[in-house]
């Protein structure tokens, strides 16, 4: 498999530079309560108005400053800290904190873009710099979105694009565990609520736009909230036959026919978010499992089918380094 090495993560950092502060194209989530609503993307969001849209800068942000921190010497990282200087302040990360408030902005960016925010805090408060407490009122206004919602979402959402639950659980978690241990208890209790009866998963995937695997997004959820007892005996009953190969989906990558064209090129990361999920699945049924070097296997092969291509278009290219990253990095341990 691919390694990421100081190279590799200069290449993806070099990528992500390029667009964060790239102003357009770009989609905005944004309701328009009148027309003094009508402003540019660098207006409404002086930080994260770069990378087509608010969340692709948000985990641009997370992925670089992950890669500063695991590769300081890389050629990138001194540009990395520059930019961070300049942009991640007090002053701008208020502006984007009031933005919540806005009337209509309830559903803002729920739930990836919360996510990927408490995810960007976690990674930035570990740097010898002031970012992670600037952007501590963001990840407190989004958290606090997480305990207000999550009581109230009486069944989870399983596509596989944004408004997947178990993948914005699977980052929220991460940073609640350190930062806020009653919105952790909350992701557990739900997590329960949601996914702990699921038995003998169909895996109908990949819809035709997808980014993530509903399958194994739930199931490196479950990962992190079951102990290994726990865990290997929910997944075998979840997916029973995966030591027989079954379901071939999620074996096999998906075929991406355009990159160009942004809703198809969203099976890039798919293949991408597939390899992160098997290589912690794997590390949590441990090496002795029957499905560990089988899970270990389709991550590679699903890493094979996409790393090439996510500079081929600016559709794939204002995001995918992303996934990659998150593709290569290694599972958290259990």
């Amino acid at each position: 498999m691919t390694i990421l090495d100081a190279a590799l993560a200069d290449r993806f950092a070099r990528l992500t530079l390029g667009h964060l502060g790239q102003e357009y194209p770009h989609k905005l989530d944004q309701v328009l309560n009148g027309p003094a609503d009508v402003a540019t993307p660098s207006a409404l969001h002086p930080i994260f108005y770069g990378s087509f849209d608010w969340h692709s800068c948000v985990h641009g942000w997370w992925q670089i400053l992950r890669l500063a921190r695991l590769f300081p010497d890389m050629p990138a990282a001194a540009d990395i800290r520059v930019r961070a200087d300049t942009m991640l302040t007090v002053q701008k990360v208020a502006v984007e904190t009031a933005y919540l408030a806005r009337p209509g902005s309830a559903g803002f960016e729920r739930p990836y873009g919360w996510a990927w925010a408490l995810a960007l805090h976690g990674e930035a408060v570990q740097h010898d710099a002031p970012w992670g407490l600037a952007l501590e009122p963001l990840a407190r206004a989004f958290a606090a979105r997480f305990t207000a919602f999550l009581p109230k979402l009486t069944y989870p959402i399983r596509t596989g694009t944004h408004g997947n639950t178990a993948f914005a659980l699977l980052l929220a978690h991460e940073w609640a565990d350190v930062h806020d241990p009653a919105l952790a208890d909350l992701i557990v209790a739900r997590t329960h609520d949601w996914f702990a009866d699921d038995r003998g998963c169909q895996a109908w995937e990949p819809g035709g736009d997808e980014f993530l695997s509903s399958a194994l997004s739930e199931a490196a959820l479950m990962s992190r909230v079951l102990d290994h007892p726990q865990f290997t005996r929910w997944f075998g009953d979840f997916l029973p036959q995966l030591a027989q190969g079954q379901p071939a989906t999620l074996f096999t990558p998906a075929h991406v026919s355009d990159r160009s064209d942004g809703k198809i090129a969203h099976l890039d990361g798919l293949n991408l978010s597939r390899a992160w999920a098997w290589r912690i699945i794997a590390a949590a049924l441990g090496d002795q499992h029957p499905v560990h070097a089988i899970a270990q296997r389709a991550a590679t092969h699903h890493i094979a089918a996409s790393l090439p291509h996510i500079a081929d278009d600016y559709m794939g290219t204002h995001w995918l380094a992303t996934f990659a990253l998150l593709a290569l990095s290694p599972p958290p341990s259990v």
